[in-house]
């Protein structure tokens, strides 16, 4: 068993590594002001803890991140449960996302995919349906990228094969994401 300390040394070690992904987490994240500019939303699908992510990401896009301002257009497609369970009943669970994607997405808007691995099959064919439907599409993803960043606009590739590292980092890059767009796009209203 590792200490703490060790594990805070790994997390140090890889947060240091991202250094060498600041061009992607950059363009990622005009890419997402440019998607709300034009009157787009922002789609977020992942499994496991990156669906929490997703939701996480999207609270922060709609509800607030620092500043108090109106809302952000954004739909963590990992939480409508009867939408979920039908799919997953009626259909697979390989198409769970695309299907959501098929019927809301459009155009204008963007796809965060998040997968650890990258292989994720439905985050895989979730970013495949928003490349056919003309839509931007952010892979955030670890280890060596996988398929996803084959469908992608914008690949993050968190340099770690560790799932725990890589999900602390894409916290961390969806955080400045959500500080980015709000210092691009609206004005501080605090009192």
């Amino acid at each position: 068993m590792k200490t703490f300390i060790s594990v805070l040394e790994d997390h140090q070690d890889m947060i240091h590594k991202l250094i060498c992904c600041n061009t992607e987490i950059e363009a990622a994240g005009a890419l997402l002001t440019d998607t709300l500019r034009q009157g787009g939303k922002i789609l977020l699908c992942g499994n496991g803890g990156s669906a929490a992510d997703c939701q996480h990401i999207a609270a922060e896009f709609i509800v607030r991140y620092e500043k108090n301002r109106r809302a952000l257009a954004a739909i963590a497609l990992t939480t409508d449960s009867s939408i979920l369970t039908a799919h997953s009943n009626d259909y697979d669970f390989e198409s769970i996302f695309s299907r959501q994607i098929e019927g809301i997405g459009h155009p204008n808007d963007c796809l965060i995919a998040i997968s650890t691995s990258g292989h994720s099959k439905n985050i895989v064919k979730a970013a495949e349906t928003a490349r056919k439907k003309n839509m931007a599409v952010i892979a955030l993803t670890g280890c060596s990228g996988g398929e996803l960043t084959k469908q992608a606009t914008v690949s993050v590739i968190v340099p770690s094969t560790v799932t725990a590292r890589i999900q602390e980092a894409h916290i961390l890059i969806g955080h400045w994401w959500c500080g980015l767009v709000e210092d691009q796009l609206i004005e501080d209203t605090t009192c």
